[in-house]
C-alpha cells in the first residue's frame, strides 16, 4: 500500500500553497485536487487582489499557475476526490473514488467551502458575468453603480455595507419582515442612506444579456410575498450572501467542528482535533474566506506538518 508522509485534501489557493511548501521541506506530498480542481477561484473571472498580479487575472488560470509551482517543486497533483479517511490511528488510511487507497504519516484538510446560491437557472447563466457571491472579491467592479445584494443575516448585513462605500445604491433584498442580522449590523444597515430594504421579496429571475463569453447583467425580477406582485429593479451586480457550506461531511464524527461543519483549529495554528491532521483555507475559515488567507493559512498548515514530523 502507497504510504506518504504529507497527503493534502483539496487544491485551491490552501491546497496549492500547502503543497509548494511542503514539497519544498522534502515531504513528496500528494494531493487530490477534489471534486472543483482549483477551487472557487475557477469560477471568477477576474481576481484584482491577490499581490503579484498588478494587472489582475483570471481565476482558473491563476489556480493553473498555482498547481505548476507545486508540480515545479515535485507535488504529485492527483485529480480525484478522497471519499472516506480513518483517523482511528497514524499512518491514517485514506480512500479515494477510483478505489485508490493510500496511507499518510500527516493529513492537510484544504477542501474549501461552497457559497449557496438560489438555484436558479438565471442565476447559474450569469455568475462571474455579474452573479458573484464575494463582495469583497468583486465589489470594485461596480463602483458608482447599482446592485442588489440577497440574504438577511450577518453576512448579507456586511456585504451590503460593504457595497455601500463604493455603490451607487444598493438594494438589500429579503424574503421575511425582518433581518436575522445582529442588532448592531442591522441598525448599521438601516443608518446607511444608500442601501434601501426590499423587505417579503424573492428573486424571480435576474436578467440580461450574454453574448459568447460577454455577460451583462442588467437588473432582477422579484416577486412580493405580500401582494404577490413582481417588479423589476435595475441593476449591474448581484450578490448572494446566503451563507456558505464548507467541504466537511467525510469528517463529520471524525474531527471537531462548530454546528455548521467548519472544522475547528486550535488557537494560532491549523491543527485540528487529531493530532497529525491539519485544517487550511475557508474549511476552517469562515470569516474572511480570501485567496489570500487561504493561501497563508496553506503554507501555515505544511510549516506545522513539517514539524510535526520532526
Amino acid at each position: 500500500m502507497e504510504n506518504t508522509k504529507c497527503l493534502i485534501i483539496g487544491s485551491g489557493p490552501s491546497g496549492y500553497t500547502a503543497a509548494i511548501y511542503a514539497s519544498r521541506s522534502d515531504l513528496k506530498p500528494i494531493i487530490y485536487q477534489g471534486m472543483e480542481p482549483g477551487g472557487q477561484l475557477t469560477t471568477t473571472t477576474e481576481v484584482d487582489n491577490f499581490p503579484g498580479y498588478p494587472e489582475g487575472i483570471d481565476g482558473a488560470k491563476m489556480m493553473e499557475d498555482f498547481q505548476k509551482q507545486a508540480e515545479r517543486f515535485g507535488a504529485d497533483v492527483r485529480w480525484g476526490m478522497v471519499n472516506d479517511i480513518d483517523v482511528s490511528k497514524r499512518p491514517f488510511k485514506v480512500t479515494v473514488d477510483d478505489g485508490t487507497v493510500l496511507t499518510a504519516e500527516t493529513i492537510i484538510i484544504a477542501t474549501g467551502a461552497t457559497a449557496k446560491y438560489l438555484g436558479l437557472e438565471s442565476e447559474e447563466k450569469f455568475k462571474g458575468g455579474g452573479v458573484s457571491a464575494c463582495a469583497t472579491c468583486d465589489g470594485f467592479f461596480y463602483k458608482g453603480k447599482d446592485v442588489a445584494v440577497v440574504g438577511g443575516g450577518d453576512t448579507a448585513a456586511e456585504e451590503a455595507t460593504y457595497l455601500a462605500n463604493m455603490c451607487r445604491k444598493v438594494y438589500l433584498i429579503h424574503r421575511r419582515d425582518k433581518l436575522r442580522a445582529s442588532k448592531a449590523m442591522q441598525n448599521k444597515v438601516l443608518k446607511t442612506a444608500n442601501i434601501e430594504i426590499l423587505w417579503n421579496h424573492e428573486v424571480k429571475e435576474i436578467t440580461g444579456t450574454v453574448q459568447g463569453f460577454i455577460k451583462a447583467l442588467d437588473g432582477v425580477i422579484l416577486y412580493n410575498n405580500d401582494t404577490g406582485k413582481e417588479k423589476r429593479i435595475d441593476i449591474e451586480g448581484f450578490f448572494v450572501a446566503i451563507g456558505h457550506k464548507p467541504n466537511t461531511d467525510i469528517f463529520k464524527g471524525k474531527l471537531d467542528m462548530d454546528e455548521t461543519g467548519y472544522l475547528i483549529t486550535k488557537p494560532d495554528s491549523t491543527a485540528t482535533s487529531i493530532s497529525g491532521i491539519f485544517a487550511a483555507g475557508d474549511v476552517q475559515d469562515k470569516h474572511y474566506r480570501q485567496a489570500i488567507t487561504a493561501a497563508g493559512t496553506g503554507a501555515m498548515a505544511a510549516i506545522e506538518a513539517e514539524r510535526f514530523l520532526g
